[in-house]
């Protein structure tokens, strides 16, 4: 995972997603999920692209299952984005660098 990815727990979810000034990206995923998998590279490129201008997050789903019932997790890979410490869109399933970023516009 690059550095410009931060992995999210129950430790610091709240104070990542409510205490910065760019949206924050959030990908819920699990080390067995195959589309999961697949969605990692975009994830790097948009961290590449957008480096701080958005801060792009992980949370594994099996060891902060607390956070994903919270958010009402129910299928992986999902997506939420953050604006202001509110949850602004979702995607659930693959997604493109494109469609992300037109999200993030």
């Amino acid at each position: 995972m690059s550095d410009k990815i931060t992995e999210l727990d129950s430790s610091n979810f709240e104070s990542t997603v409510t205490q910065g000034s760019v949206p924050v990206v959030v990908d819920f995923w699990a080390p067995w999920c195959g589309p999961c998998k697949a969605i990692a590279p975009i994830l790097e490129d948009l961290a590449n692209e957008l480096d701080g201008a958005v801060n792009i997050c992980k949370v594994n789903v099996e060891s902060n299952s607390e956070i994903a019932s919270k958010y009402e997790i129910r299928a992986i890979p999902t997506i939420l984005i953050f604006k202001g410490g509110t949850v602004v869109d979702t995607v659930v399933g693959l997604t493109s660098l494109e469609d992300l970023k037109a999200k993030l516009a």
